[in-house]
């Protein structure tokens, strides 16, 4: 294969959501994040300089290769600062494993717009061992490449989901919902479960009434911070860190 401009304009195109969506694919930039994907996904191509191959390429990259120079890929990254390497991935299709998600803790994001949180989250799901995660249609898509970049190779391990949430919950209805409130009991004094759905909402805006609705069990993170010295909110990845250790912490 050669590289083109068609194939140039193409890579670049993928920086929006509607192009992934019509083409079916995502890339991946980086050497960590390349290898780190590579052999998860179906990839399509990968575009690369000289020398990042003389240094990292392999076999398995022969018939996926391009070969591109340095300002060829500025042209195609997503980045202020070019990587050596792209890789094109076939958007996988995903399933839900029914008894996985009953069996387990699962994430449920709600809103979350910021690829830096979702990318975070996804990368604390891995480290907990968490399998899926199930977001609004509004949550910022997993596939932008800033995402992907914040995951570390952990969108390789963790299923993430788009679907209709409410619809979920009455599909897997007797399994506890929990979610984070400033009205919620103190989660260091909780006895939490390792299984059901955790709820996280917007950065801004918190969990919405219509799934703060389906809460069944409100949790607080309590703040210990002088009076009137408080900040307002947590991060919610930095919310989602503390929640999933707790939960990990009670089953042990």
């Amino acid at each position: 294969m050669e590289l083109t401009n068609g194939i140039i304009k193409f890579v670049a195109s993928l920086g929006l959501k509607k192009n992934r969506e019509a083409n079916g694919c995502f890339v991946a930039e980086g050497t960590k994040c390349v290898r780190d994907t590579w052999g998860h996904f179906n990839c399509r191509m990968i575009v690369a300089t000289r020398q990042w191959y003389d240094q990292f390429g392999h076999s398995g990259h022969l018939g996926k290769i391009l070969f591109a120079s340095r300002q060829q890929m500025e042209r195609m990254s997503q980045f202020s600062t070019a990587a050596e390497v792209i890789a094109v991935y076939d958007i996988p299709r995903l399933t839900i494993d029914r008894r996985e998600v009953e069996r387990g803790l699962n994430i449920v994001l709600d809103n979350v717009q910021d690829p830096g949180n979702l990318g975070t989250i996804i990368r604390l799901a891995d480290w907990f061992g968490i399998k899926n995660i199930f977001c609004t249609t509004d949550t910022v898509d997993v596939y932008n490449h800033k995402v992907v970049q914040a995951t570390m190779g952990a969108i390789s391990h963790v299923k993430v989901h788009y679907c209709d949430i409410e619809a979920l919950m009455a599909d897997y209805e007797g399994l506890p919902v929990y979610g984070t409130f400033l009205d919620g009991e103190n989660i260091y004094k909780e006895e939490l479960r390792g299984r059901g759905f955790v709820i996280f909402g917007n950065e801004g805006k918190g969990i919405s009434p219509r799934l703060a609705a389906l809460v069944s069990r409100r949790l607080l993170i309590p703040c210990f911070a002088a009076p009137g010295e408080a900040p307002e909110s947590l991060n919610v990845g930095m919310a989602a860190a503390i929640t999933m250790s707790e939960f990990r912490r009670n089953s042990m």
